[in-house]
């Protein structure tokens, strides 16, 4: 983890970069995709709780009812997958990613704030892209 600056055009210029966010989300649906289907089961996005988002606090662990934790699991579940058919495919990943991200970025405004971010995740690769392109 790494303590970063980037407001909200670090995120939608990342999104936008087709080329640069096509292969984020691939690497990341490949991770979450265990058995190499092409399709993304519930019990493989359940694997985002390893993340702990719901049961940390800046880091510090907080008592999380489990049933509360597993409704906002189901939720997340539900939103990704468009057409209901149980799985996830790879363009309802995209899309829906692609949503959230630009849901941050609209929340987050115009102004630079500091994050503590996740090693190879998307916010990471967005600071590491803005980056790139300034020293070039």
């Amino acid at each position: 983890m790494s303590v970063e600056v980037l407001d909200s055009a670090t995120i939608v210029n990342f999104v936008e970069d087709e080329e640069a966010f096509d292969i984020s989300f691939r690497d990341r649906f490949a991770h979450l995709d265990t058995n190499h289907d092409g399709l993304l089961s519930y019990a493989e996005l359940l694997e985002l709780q390893s993340l702990r988002v719901f049961e940390t606090h800046f880091g510090i662990d907080v008592k999380t009812d489990p049933k509360e934790v597993a409704h906002v699991y189901d939720s997340l579940f539900v939103q990704f997958d468009h057409d209901s058919n149980g799985t996830v495919d790879l363009e309802e990943f995209k899309a829906e990613t692609k949503r959230m991200m630009h849901a941050m970025a609209n929340g987050m405004g115009f102004l630079p704030i500091q994050m503590l971010l996740e090693e190879g995740g998307f916010l990471k690769k967005a600071v590491e892209r803005e980056s790139s392109r300034l020293a070039a």
